[in-house]
């Protein structure tokens, strides 16, 4: 075996395992296999031009050496980004830890009880800092959480505001500059007119349906808001805040001067700056607005014992269930990054956040009163961590950048100074020597922080907060270390056993693409500081941009989205862009066929577009004439069709290129769904195929792990007509020629994880990309044929082979009184994560096993599925007390004196051998959605406060 050969560690089955794997398929060779699975119209007719493969050793030092070239400064530029410390101990046992990192959404309860306590622990500490009632469990970033709740607020105008079509939007001119560019982009479809303004001047009038205010504002002065929030509510306006999470263990929490939402971002409490990303934004609101809510939200249940269990609440709200209803596309949401935000919180408990925000503010006015000395205006009169210089910006810079010091100069006249938890008295003493040399003074040392307020009375905190006995426990590292390892034995994860989800590509996260994370060259950048500074990142950035512009066949790339659902809006705004740019602003209809992936819709909507669906045929394909006729009837209104390819059905479909011809010919372009990008790199590609744009799942098919349900990163490639309009930035130039506005926060959005798929390439290289391709068609392909006797297989090709993914048909054993449900909490038992339960089809589940899974780990997997299906025999639709209908069972089933069960403890637990010597124990047994939804508890409380008796 080649040890230098990275492609061998990432796909699974090994050479000796290939000629049985391919005589179990039915066929001689892999290149008969990939015949019979891709039309051969499309296949590429050479290799990938990317640099040869480096060794997993090679690419380490070279990405050393990347990070060398970036220049961490002491910076405090803030707009939003602060330099924050990560303790160690959830560095080491979350951030660098497999059993976080892989894991997948917690739509299984029973396998994620971890997962979803900690993120109930941060939407805790979210309603308990804003003063909110209820918090989600985390969006992308601010900005597009700042865009989720204008739609919320336009979602939300009463009868009469819509009868008299109210459309303004008053937005605070102390809202940061990022943060209006995406409220721009937002309320372009949803004709949303935004009115950009000073708050103290506003004149209130029925013509506004919301405002947007920043807290402290995006120079640092902390404005008591309370007026203006009692004014707007006496108009009829609802309002929004944007608040600073750690300003908020200091100021009075927004909630109590009556806010409708509280938006914001975590990233202070302990997250990486990571050059923008990724970061977990926060969403809080009434609890009167939960069926509205974007995201996900965790809740408080009990399982069939009626012990305390969590489960992701009010799912009916979501997306992929609303469709082209839902008022959001959100579906990757930040769970990573939330899941360590709360644990930052339940380790400093809050006597720790006080002192670290008492010290960052003294921090604030040590620098302000020793400045002023030298003759400087401060000239905020109340603030936080940020202070205003009035002094000459360019004298300024040009000392600061020459002593590695960033700040923010908003203007010729002025220096904005954002302290932050990492700041130290040494520091200070530093920005105070800038001064004194600016001001041709001697430099006089601090010999102390100041304990002086600047905040006042009407805005300071008054109320406690995290009293919960979860955040007064785990102060020590040790308890903190058992804390975080007690979470995590409750879930599985893919360092236990194979996720085999289809359409979410669970693969393998290797550890040399991971590493990189943690090195702090690339952690300590701000988004905003002078590219000069970030010579590494911008060498990492641009190379991705190229290897996935050459992946996909397409002319450009933008990194810019941060999840899939926001590349699918990205991708859609710059078609819209394109079409208007010709004067074709008219075009507005996008064809979506019924099989469609689940956000397709609600992103279609969102980008102001009309959604005809298109019908499938009996075999899953898209119905090619149907198609036809809707694109001939909107031929003078239509904007685009939203594909994916292969079909979410699992299968390549042969009619793609007419499909993609017939839009094209009607004056629409063509939108391709990356989720099943795994299935076409180094085989075919979206451009080959004739597709205008794509979004690509960096945390799929690319390599970013899941970690629970983001970070996810969306980029989008496009054909050379829509180059110009890839997004831009306004703080930092990037996009096209004709950029539209901002799609989210961070210019090239979550780019510290872009690292990994930056590894996963480079050192794959076009061999290794290709043949990881080729062993999830035939991992796939092997499952089917393995399990073929004993399930029915929904859809397949034209030669009978599944693309990277099959839909297996369950609905037939609701004659024997088993639902699909029972057979994904039945692979609990053996030790598995269920294949997606119902999508696209109710009653199936839909399996991918990925290139990364050994034939090994896939004998397993299909031995679980067969012994499941013998199972389904042995049972009646007359007796529901059977081994399918009580599962998952759980160790405190298992040893209980009592069983009353009609099988053995032995065929609960361990119905195969394999059990034995790695048995996985859920935590609890089946949970109760209902019983959750109808008493809804999603933050820290205890469990006898609700139960029935």
């Amino acid at each position: 075996m080649n040890t230098f050969s990275f492609a061998s560690r990432h796909i699974g089955p090994r050479e000796n395992d290939l000629q049985e794997m391919l005589k179990t398929v039915g066929v001689d060779s892999m290149e008969q296999l990939i015949y019979e699975t891709l039309p051969d119209d499309i296949r590429l007719k050479k290799d990938l031009e990317l640099a040869p493969a480096m060794s997993e050793h090679e690419y380490l030092s070279h990405n050393i050496a990347l990070a060398a070239k970036n220049k961490v400064f002491r910076t405090y530029i803030g707009l939003g980004y602060h330099q924050s410390i990560l303790p160690a101990v959830i560095q080491r046992n979350i951030l660098e830890n497999p059993g976080w990192y892989t894991a997948y959404t917690p739509y299984q309860a029973e396998i994620a009880q971890g997962r979803l306590e900690a993120l109930l622990n941060f939407q805790t500490v979210i309603a308990d800092l804003t003063g909110m009632e209820l918090a989600n469990a985390s969006l992308l970033d601010e900005a597009t959480a700042a865009a989720e709740a204008m739609s919320l607020l336009f979602e939300l105008r009463d009868r009469d505001q819509k009868k008299k079509e109210v459309n303004k939007f008053f937005v605070s001119e102390e809202v940061l500059p990022q943060t209006i560019d995406v409220l721009k982009t937002r309320a372009i479809p949803l004709n949303i007119e935004l009115v950009i303004g000073d708050h103290e001047a506003f004149e209130f009038s029925n013509d506004f349906f919301g405002a947007f205010l920043q807290y402290p504002g995006k120079l640092g002065h902390v404005f008591d808001y309370s007026g203006f929030v009692a004014k707007a509510k006496e108009n009829n306006i609802k309002t929004a805040v944007a608040a600073d999470l750690l300003a908020l263990v200091k100021l009075r929490a927004p909630g109590e001067f009556g806010v409708d939402v509280v938006v914001g971002t975590s990233q202070r409490f302990g997250i990486p700056l990571g050059y923008g990303g990724p970061h977990a934004a926060y969403f809080a609101t009434r609890e009167e607005f939960k069926r509205s809510i974007p995201g996900r939200i965790i809740g408080v249940t009990k399982d069939t014992d009626g012990n305390f269990a969590l489960r992701m609440a009010l799912q009916t709200r979501e997306q992929h269930i609303k469709r082209d209803r839902a008022t959001s596309n959100i579906c990757t949401a930040q769970v990573l990054l939330a899941v360590m935000a709360g644990m930052y919180a339940v380790y400093h408990g809050p006597k720790g956040l006080k002192f670290i925000a008492t010290r960052v503010h003294n921090l604030a006015v040590t620098a302000a009163e020793n400045i002023e000395k030298l003759g400087f205006s401060q000239l905020n009169s109340s603030y936080f961590d940020t202070i205003l210089i009035k002094a000459d910006a360019k004298k300024i810079r040009e000392i600061a950048e020459r002593n590695e010091v960033n700040f923010y100069y908003p203007s010729t006249d002025a220096v904005a100074i954002s302290l932050n938890e990492a700041t130290n008295l040494d520091d200070v003493n530093t920005i105070i020597s800038i001064f004194s040399e600016a001001a041709g003074k001697d430099f006089v040392k601090a010999l102390k922080l100041s304990e002086t307020t600047h905040i006042p009375g009407s805005v300071e905190r008054k109320t406690e907060f995290l009293k919960n006995d979860v955040f007064n426990s785990y102060h020590s590292e040790t308890d903190m270390m058992r804390y975080i390892k007690k979470l995590e034995r409750k879930d599985l994860s893919l360092n236990h056993s194979m996720i085999s989800l289809g359409s979410c590509t669970m693969k393998l996260n290797a550890a040399s693409e991971m590493l990189p994370l943690s090195y702090p060259q690339w952690g300590n950048i701000h988004p905003f500081v002078p590219l000069d500074q970030a010579e590494g990142y911008q060498i990492v950035l641009k190379r991705l941009e190229k290897q996935l512009t050459e992946i996909t066949g397409f002319s450009a790339t933008s990194l810019q989205p941060n999840s899939g659902a926001q590349g699918e809006y990205a991708g859609l705004m710059v078609i819209r862009a394109y079409h208007e740019s010709r004067g074709d602003s008219h075009r507005n209809i996008c064809l979506i066929p019924s099989s469609a992936h689940g956000t397709n819709p609600a992103s279609a909507v969102m980008a102001g577009m009309k959604v005809v669906v298109t019908k499938s045929t009996e075999t899953g394909n898209i119905d090619v004439e149907d198609l036809r006729e809707k694109a001939i009837k909107y031929k003078d209104n239509l904007a685009a069709l939203m594909v994916t390819y292969p079909s979410t059905h699992g299968v390549f479909e042969s009619a793609i290129t007419e499909i993609i011809k017939i839009t094209h010919d009607n004056g629409g372009q063509v939108y391709m769904d990356g989720a099943n990008m795994n299935a076409q790199v180094g085989l075919t590609s979206p451009g080959v195929i004739g597709a205008d744009v794509c979004h690509l799942n960096l945390h799929k098919t690319f390599a970013i792990p899941h970690g629970g349900g983001g970070p996810g990163v969306g980029p989008i490639c496009v054909a050379e007509q829509l180059v110009p309009f890839l997004p831009g930035n306004p703080v930092i130039p990037t996009g096209g020629d004709t950029a539209i506005t901002a799609i989210s926060a961070a210019p090239w959005g979550s780019a510290l994880v872009c690292l990994i798929s930056y590894g996963y390439i480079t050192m794959l290289g076009s061999e290794g990309l290709k043949k990881s391709t080729e062993y999830a068609i035939l991992n796939a392909n092997y499952v089917k044929a393995r399990i073929d006797e004993h399930y029915k297989t929904l859809y397949s090709g034209e030669r009978g082979r599944a693309a990277h993914e099959m839909i297996v048909d369950c609905r037939p054993f609701k004659a024997k009184g088993i639902e699909v449900t029972d057979i994904a909490k039945r692979l609990i038992d053996y030790g598995f994560h269920a294949p997606t339960v119902s999508f696209p089809v109710a009653g199936t589940l839909m399996i991918e096993p990925t290139e990364s899974e050994s034939k090994t780990e896939l004998d397993r997997f299909c031995d679980a599925m067969i012994s499941i299906r013998k199972e389904i025999n042995e049972v009646t639709a007359e007796e529901p007390n059977n081994v399918l209908k009580n599962s998952p069972h759980t160790l405190a089933m298992l040893t209980t004196d009592e069983w009353n069960f009609p099988y053995t403890r032995e065929k609960a637990a361990f119905p195969l051998e394999y059990l034995s010597e790695n048995k996985f124990w859920p935590s609890i047994r089946r949970v109760d959605e209902a019983f959750g939804d109808r008493n809804l508890i999603c933050t820290c409380a205890p469990i006898e406060e609700y139960m029935e008796e």
